[in-house]
């Protein structure tokens, strides 16, 4: 059967038409390999940001609650505050405290100079009682001189009035024979009695001098004595004196307690520590806040990242620093820019490949799976430049990996 010109012609054309349609599918197919080989895409991630719970550090009803829920806070926007009254009286008895504290060293520091001054006394005592018995010590040398000489004096005047009164007694006899004078008997008299006055007056010059000894003694006994109560007195004195070390030791509790007191009372107010959204908010005023016990959580608003999860065949295309374009599904046309922060080095095991990892030995499943899945690896996107209104934990969004 032949061919008409007409079917020729249809032939031809579709030859002419077929060519770059193939020819642009091999071209696009082309390039949608390259791309995907060359820059990574997932739509398997999430937007990501640090959240905390806000947990008050002292316990107390809660006076003002000054956010809601969802509600945007910059940072150092007071969150709310709890009841201060019992931390700051805390606080005032703390300073009270130290304060007395204070007194006492002040008064005890005043006591320990009046005892120091006590034993600068009783310092003083012992040297004047040592010189009182240095100079009462030479006073009795001095009477048992004089004692000494006053013997003296009563011998001499002892051998005196012996000679004279021997010499009356001599001579009296012969008056009678008048080998003598009257007035020989009569001087000689005289004299005897001058002597016996002499000898009278020698002994009761021994026995103040004796007398004058004795006391001296008795003074010299007495200083020696004294000179012993002051060493005494010295002594306890100095064992009397205190030091302030008890009383300054406790300085530092006093100023930790003080500290304490103030760091519970600033504590009463709760500030947002950053630019932050609240979430799972809850409470309402007049709740009882207890320590350590979360209120409601923040959302740190400064920081966003999209974790995506790629193929392990893709992985050997990505690296720390490459740029990234990030879309979220609230707002799919609008691109945000990224940077690869890290690539993640782990993640679970899948059972049916190792089986269950457990004390013994591994316990694989037998499996006839025809398909092997590739394993999916996070990597960390940072988003540059985020929108605080569209940007939610959580949300769904596509990751393009760019390169450097």
């Amino acid at each position: 059967m032949n061919s008409t010109p007409d079917t020729k012609m249809g032939k031809l054309v579709g030859w002419v038409l077929s060519v770059p349609i193939i020819t642009g599918a091999l071209v696009l197919g082309l390039m949608v390999i390259y791309r995907a080989n060359h820059y990574p895409r997932t739509d398997d991630s999430e937007i990501l940001a640090n959240f905390i719970g806000i947990a008050p550090q002292v316990e107390g009803p809660i006076l003002g609650l000054n956010v809601r829920d969802n509600q945007f806070v910059k940072q150092g926007d007071l969150l709310f505050e709890i009841d201060d009254r019992p931390y700051r009286y805390a606080l005032e008895r703390a300073i009270s405290e130290q304060a007395t504290l204070e007194g006492q060293i002040a008064d005890e520091r005043r006591r320990i100079a009046a005892l120091v001054s006590a034993v600068s006394v009783s310092q003083a005592n012992i040297q004047g009682s040592e010189a009182d018995v240095t100079r009462w010590a030479a006073a009795v040398d001095q009477a048992r001189a004089d004692v000494a000489n006053a013997e003296q004096g009563v011998s001499r005047a002892q051998a005196e009035w012996s000679y004279s009164n021997n010499n009356l007694h001599r001579i009296e006899p012969l008056l009678v024979k008048q080998f003598v004078t009257v007035d020989q008997v009569d001087r000689a008299r005289t004299s005897e009695i001058a002597q016996a006055q002499a000898l009278k007056q020698a002994e009761s010059q021994l026995r103040l001098a004796q007398a004058g000894l004795q006391s001296t003694l008795a003074q010299e006994e007495r200083s020696r004595a004294m000179l012993q109560q002051s060493k005494a007195q010295h002594e306890q004195s100095q064992h009397a004196v205190t030091t302030l070390e008890p009383l300054v030791n406790q300085r530092g509790a006093r100023g930790s307690a003080i500290e304490t007191a103030r760091y519970n009372l600033n504590n009463c107010r709760v500030y947002a520590p950053f630019a932050a959204r609240v979430t799972n908010l809850t409470i309402s005023e007049g709740a009882y806040a207890h320590v350590g016990q979360q209120v409601f959580t923040l959302i740190d608003a400064r920081t966003w990242w999209a974790v995506a999860n790629f193929r392990e065949g893709q992985l050997q295309r990505i690296a720390p620093g490459m740029h990234a374009d990030v879309y979220v599904m609230s707002k799919p046309n609008v691109r945000f820019a990224g940077v690869v922060e890290s690539i993640g080095f782990g993640v679970t095991p899948d059972a049916d490949v190792v089986g269950r990892l457990q004390p013994g030995l591994p316990d694989v499943q037998r499996t006839l799976n025809w398909v092997h899945l590739a394993s999916r690896y996070p990597v960390r996107v940072r988003v540059e430049n985020p929108s605080p209104d569209l940007f939610r934990v959580s949300e769904s969004a596509v990751v393009v990996i760019r390169g450097h």
